[in-house]
Parts: structure tokens; C-alpha cells; sequence
């Protein structure tokens, strides 16, 4: 299916994309508190909006 050299290579690109996310997102957290305060309640509150519509799917089919 993939060659060595391409299996190499993804696990590779694999690793060190993670670890790029993982450093730009350490290096941004302050910035993210600073500027995206209070997101969680929008989180929750799409949870529940989707909660919603599915639970009133399986009441009403």
C-alpha cells in the first residue's frame, strides 16, 4: 500500500506537526485569554442547541 520511505515520512510530518500546534498554542495561550474570554458559554450552549434537535428527532420519530 505505502512504500518505507512514505511511511517514514508521515509518521515523521505526523510528529513534528504536532509538536508545531503544541508550541504556537503555548505561545498564544495569553493572547487567547486575553481576547477569546467567556467562549465556553457559546461552547455550551451549541451543545445544548444540538442536544436539543436530537433529542426532539428521537421524541417525535
Amino acid at each position: 500500500m505505502f512504500s518505507t520511505g512514505q511511511l517514514i515520512f508521515g509518521i515523521l510530518f505526523f510528529i513534528v506537526f504536532v509538536i508545531v500546534i503544541a508550541f504556537q498554542y503555548r505561545k498564544d495561550l495569553q493572547l487567547h485569554k486575553k481576547h477569546y474570554k467567556g467562549t465556553i458559554w457559546i461552547l455550551i450552549a451549541f451543545i445544548g442547541f444540538i442536544g436539543m434537535i436530537a433529542s426532539i428527532k428521537y421524541i417525535f420519530m
